[in-house]
């Protein structure tokens, strides 16, 4: 079985950072695409940013230029670090793998971390 564990996520001020992690574990074969969406109350889930596995990134224009997305893949982790962040990104923070695994190739979710931005 593979999971992915989300850590980091809290308060902040706005302007303020914060960096998530993501690992998985598990049986794994190997890693595919790593990113990272969000869900706000009452709101779809949206995507933030992903990563493939050579490391070509991609984002979401409500976050460019303030949110960066790294993976080390020694370690079967994927970052994500938030910067001059707005009260408009608090959310739920999910973490999503597309893995190689027993199962063949699935996409896998984390359970979520909260990252709050106070005014």
């Amino acid at each position: 079985q593979v999971q992915l564990v989300e850590s980091g996520g809290g308060l902040v001020q706005a302007g303020g950072s914060l960096r998530l992690s993501c690992a998985a574990s598990g049986s794994i074969g190997s890693i595919n695409v790593l990113g990272w969406y969000r869900q706000a109350p009452g709101k779809q889930r949206d995507l933030v940013a992903t990563i493939s596995s050579v490391g070509d990134a991609d984002y979401a224009d409500s976050v460019k230029d303030r949110f960066t997305i790294s993976r080390d893949n020694a370690r079967n982790t994927v970052y994500l670090q938030m910067n001059s962040l707005k009260p408009e990104d608090t959310a739920v923070y999910y973490c999503i793998g597309l893995i190689y695994s027993a199962m063949g190739l699935r996409r896998y979710w984390g359970q979520g971390t909260q990252v709050t931005v106070s005014s």
